[in-house]
């Protein structure tokens, strides 16, 4: 999976939304997907991430993309609602949806959790998420053949010391996927997770910022695993949590 070699027209006709597609990993996901077919739904706070994200897909000479700005930490389920009803009026089907967008807040000892940032954290990580996927399901549901993909982490398999509010919102993000996966079953929805692993990207400098960040993989370099998990040749891969790295 890790050596995918996706087809040019992987995605093509499709639909798909990407979470945190300013930068990082979600803006290479939307430009990856782009090129390879799919009209591109941009969701993220910074209007001026997002709008760079959009030229470089429109350069690429991709299909043109969308842009939805919402701060997760503020949108209501209304928000959703919201959201979806235009998605579906604006392009009548949604074939994949990307959970990317994730906040680290602050690394410390469990018993110096500030709560605030607790609740930040798990706003974003987990309660944007589940609201968010009950509002696009009923159109997933409707394609022929939808992707629903989660962001794990390490730390969302084992715990790990000073992790608190993220660790534990990633082995949520674990049991949302999984729940969700078994639900969906019996339907042409397959629900799935990747762990992208370190990964040079903005959330890995704040949380290690003494890493050679040279050392580590790009974006880019994990793309295989998201192209395959988004792409019709996953279909029969369900309730999997996938190490974009394995060791």
């Amino acid at each position: 999976m890790q050596d995918y070699q996706a087809p040019q027209h992987l995605l093509k006709n499709r639909v798909i939304l990407v979470t945190g597609a300013g930068d990082g990993i979600g803006r290479q996901a939307a430009l990856t997907y782009a090129n390879h077919g799919a009209t591109v739904i941009l969701l993220g706070k910074t209007v001026k991430k997002l709008e760079q994200t959009y030229d470089m897909i429109v350069e690429a000479g991709a299909p043109e993309p969308a842009i939805v700005p919402l701060d997760m930490l503020g949108a209501t389920e209304q928000n959703y609602s919201d959201m979806a009803t235009t998605i579906d009026e604006q392009f009548g089907r949604l074939d994949g949806v990307l959970h990317n967008a994730g906040m680290l807040g602050v690394l410390s000892p469990f018993e110096q959790i500030d709560l605030e940032s607790w609740d930040k954290v798990l706003k974003v990580n987990v309660t944007a998420q589940m609201m968010m996927t009950k509002a696009l399901l009923p159109q997933l549901k409707k394609a022929e053949d939808a992707a629903l993909i989660f962001t794990s982490s390490g730390v969302g398999k084992k715990g790990r010391a000073y992790w608190g509010s993220y660790s534990v919102s990633k082995f949520a993000t674990e049991g949302m996927m999984e729940i969700l996966a078994d639900e969906m079953s019996n339907t042409s929805v397959r629900v799935n997770a990747i762990n992208p692993g370190a990964t040079r990207t903005g959330m890995r400098a704040s949380a290690y910022p003494a890493e050679d960040a040279s050392k580590l993989k790009t974006p880019l370099d994990l793309m295989p695993v998201y192209l395959y998990l988004m792409g019709p040749e996953s279909k029969e891969v369900r309730g999997q949590s996938i190490d974009a790295q394995p060791k």
